[in-house]
């Protein structure tokens, strides 16, 4: 069972870590270094293999966490199914539907910020961060309870 504890902690910690690395250092720097039209244009091609990692490592931490004695292991699937549910959520809910309305939206730069698809994409873009946020904050409580 040595080899699925490694597994599981290399897993919470990659899916972690890329999320963390993706939030808070990757996207505002995109932001700060491009317009808004170029740089939402890579974090939207970025996402499907963003939110696939979330989800690839989620699997595997819950899947080699399963057979394992484990300290507050009824906790850890309960934080894992959560993340994996809110990534599941923006992946195959929330990106999409951004995506669609972003292709509706000539430009970002010169489209005001009170046009109603704007606003929409505010919404989901809304509800998209707090769940990162979320997904993030489960990680930690994971990463403290190994």
């Amino acid at each position: 069972m040595g080899y699925l504890t490694h597994v599981y902690r290399l897993a919470i910690v990659f899916w972690v870590g890329g999320a963390t690395l993706f939030t808070f250092v990757l996207t505002p720097t995109l932001f700060k270094n491009f317009d808004r039209d170029l740089a939402g244009s890579i974090v939207g091609a970025l996402f499907p293999g963003y939110f696939c990692w979330g989800l690839v490592c989620g699997a595997l931490a819950f899947i080699c966490l399963l057979p394992m004695q484990s300290p507050y292991k009824a906790t850890k699937l309960m934080i894992i199914a959560a993340m994996l549910a809110v990534t599941s959520l923006q992946a195959f809910v929330i990106e999409p539907k951004a995506a669609a309305l972003k292709k509706e939206i000539p430009s970002f730069v010169t489209t005001p910020e009170d046009h109603p698809l704007r606003q929409q994409f505010k919404t989901l873009h809304a509800f998209s961060a707090a769940g990162n946020l979320g997904v993030i904050g489960g990680g930690v409580v994971l990463v403290l309870l190994l």
